[in-house]
Formats: C-alpha cells, sequence, structure tokens
C-alpha cells in the first residue's frame, strides 16, 4: 500500500492494481442493485426529509429496522476499506485519509441518488445516503489504521532483516598508501 516511489515494487503495483480491481467489481455490483429498474405496481414519494426513514425502519420492530439499517450501512461499507487498498498509501494521515474517503463514498451515494431519480420502480431517499456515508466511514475507521500500522511494522522489520547485523561488520576496509614513484 506504498506509493511506487517509496520503494517495494511490483508488490506494491499488484496490490494497487488488486485494489482499484476489487474497486471496479464492488461498484458494479452495488450500480446493479440500486440502479436496475423495479416492476412494482406503486411506488412511495422521495423521502427528502432526515431521518424520517430510519424512523419509519424502527417503527416495522427491531429485526426488520435491523435488517434495512444494516443494508443501508453495509453498500457501500467496503468503499471504506478499497479506496485507500487502491490510492496506495502506506503512511497517510489517519484523519486525512478518513476525510478523504468518507467525502468519496458521500459523493459516490449522493451520485447513486441522482442516478435512481430517472430509473423506474427506485425512490430517492436521504436516509440511505446518510446510511451509505456512515458504513464507508466506519468500516475505515475499524480497518484501516489498524492495518496500515500492521504492514509498516512488518516492512520495517523486513527493512532491518536486510540490513547487516553489528556483530557481523568488521570494520573498514585497509587501505594501502601510496608509495611514491621513483625518479
Amino acid at each position: 500500500m506504498q506509493r511506487q516511489g517509496e520503494g517495494g515494487g511490483s508488490a506494491v503495483i499488484r496490490v494497487r492494481a488488486a485494489g482499484a480491481l476489487l474497486l471496479v467489481a464492488h461498484l458494479a455490483l452495488v450500480a446493479w442493485i440500486t440502479l436496475r429498474p423495479l416492476d412494482v405496481p406503486w411506488v412511495s414519494p422521495a423521502n427528502l426529509r432526515p431521518f424520517a426513514g430510519i424512523r419509519a425502519d424502527l417503527a416495522l420492530g427491531p429485526a426488520q429496522a435491523a435488517r434495512r439499517i444494516g443494508e443501508g450501512l453495509g453498500l457501500l461499507a467496503p468503499l471504506g476499506v478499497l479506496l485507500p487498498l487502491a490510492g496506495g498509501r502506506l503512511s497517510a494521515s489517519p484523519l486525512g485519509s478518513l476525510v478523504r474517503t468518507i467525502a468519496a463514498g458521500a459523493l459516490l451515494s449522493l451520485g447513486i441518488e441522482l442516478l435512481q431519480t430517472g430509473v423506474p420502480g427506485q425512490v430517492v431517499d436521504v436516509d440511505s445516503l446518510l446510511l451509505n456515508t456512515v458504513g464507508v466511514a466506519l468500516a475505515h475507521a475499524a480497518i484501516v489504521p489498524a492495518a496500515r500500522v500492521r504492514l509498516r511494522r512488518r516492512a520495517e522489520t523486513r527493512r532491518r532483516a536486510a540490513l547487516p547485523r553489528e556483530d557481523t561488520v568488521q570494520g573498514r576496509t585497509p587501505t594501502i598508501p601510496r608509495v611514491g614513484i621513483a625518479p
């Protein structure tokens, strides 16, 4: 998860490529789930009042509310890990990384909600935007900082193992003084 110039070589490129591939695959799955037309006899109106949909879900009972809120939190949650993985930074500011990831997740969720306005059977819901963004933030906060610390420690251990140990170092190589050339 380092940038190419920071060392690591082809392993870094493979990790970033895998992250980008997984990111594209996840976004394709999300697009298929959220943007396919639904054949329904009626459609509820758009929800533009924050937390109104969450309150309605809670009124349905704890099991139904947990399922619906969990779906909202989980839909874009993998982006909290995949975006930093595709970015490839091993040493990044934790707060800066969190803010960048939350902003990207919120913008992607907003884009999905805006695209749903033209899809038959799909309804715009501001609560799904909020839940998706919170899901991205929770996934990022739970996994990325700990993973970066672990990867930095592993890289430092490998770097130390590659350096010569002090007990094997023999000191400076002796030099032979130059002898002047005879006239």
